[in-house]
């Protein structure tokens, strides 16, 4: 039995354990949320705390769904060969992940990428979060963390909106920009992105449309203007596209022959 192993445990989207990279089914939605909140909160607390947590209105009968939850965690370790013992600290009255516990934790994972100032560190943030904390299961005990990391997400699409059109990747940026509006369409930095990507792509109708979109969707939902840097992101969006319309033009030549002129551009 294992009892050194390395639990790689992922909260983002649903709930996944892996001991050294072996699936380890944890079974039972009871089980699965004290798990979770074991490895959030894993200083050792009062039974009656974690019970309290969980299933706030259930009264006397969370004591019992404690004790089966923590039967089956321990029953789910056991059977991928790992020294539940090594894992948990439980006495009469509280519970625990063990000091030594060797844990990797995606949530941790994901905060410090998210985070960085490096734009490659919140490029792999993006591939960290594969989705709201622990879909699925909807204990209130865990809507303060889902709440918190579904806000720093839609900051990090923001940011790395940016990040891409700001070194040329207008495809990817307004990738992600368009992500992000389809969860807050109320996100102004996104829509002076899709802005930016159009005007550099030389497509002013895009920039007039999306200038428009935004614009309606404020005075829809909060009765306000877009904001100064909205207004500026979409002249200097004009700017862009009119300066590329030129460039394209300068382009085009005729190439005679001996029958009508031809129509070439440049590659």
């Amino acid at each position: 039995m294992r009892a050194r192993s390395t639990l790689a445990i992922s909260l983002l989207g649903r709930l996944d354990v892996l001991a050294d990279d072996v699936p380890v089914r944890i079974g039972g939605r009871h089980a699965q949320a004290l798990m979770a909140l074991l490895v959030l909160r894993p200083r050792p607390r009062l039974r009656d705390t974690l019970a309290a947590e969980l299933w706030p209105d259930a009264g006397a009968p969370s004591a019992a769904s404690l004790r089966q939850a923590l039967w089956l965690i321990r029953s789910s370790l056991t059977a991928a060969g790992i020294d539940a013992e090594h894992w948990l600290e439980a006495d009469q009255d509280t519970i625990g992940l063990h000091r030594e516990a060797a844990i990797e934790l995606d949530v941790d994972r994901f905060e410090r990428l998210a985070t960085s100032p490096a734009p490659d560190d919140r490029e792999r943030a993006i591939q960290v979060y594969a989705g709201d904390l622990l879909e699925g299961l909807g204990h209130e005990c865990f809507a303060a963390d889902r709440e918190r990391l579904f806000d720093l997400y839609e900051d990090l699409l923001a940011d790395v909106a940016k990040d891409r059109l700001d070194r040329g990747d207008t495809i990817g940026a307004r990738r992600v920009a368009t992500e992000l509006l389809v969860r807050d369409p109320l996100r102004e930095e996104a829509h002076m992105v899709l802005i930016g990507a159009y005007g550099r792509a030389g497509s002013r109708s895009q920039v007039v449309r999306q200038y428009r979109r935004v614009c309606a969707i404020l005075h829809s939902e909060l009765a306000v203007a877009p904001l100064p840097e909205t207004d500026a992101a979409y002249r200097a969006a004009l700017a862009t596209s009119a300066a590329h319309s030129r460039e394209r033009a300068a382009d085009v030549r005729y190439d005679a022959g001996p029958f009508a002129p031809v129509l070439v551009t440049s590659a």
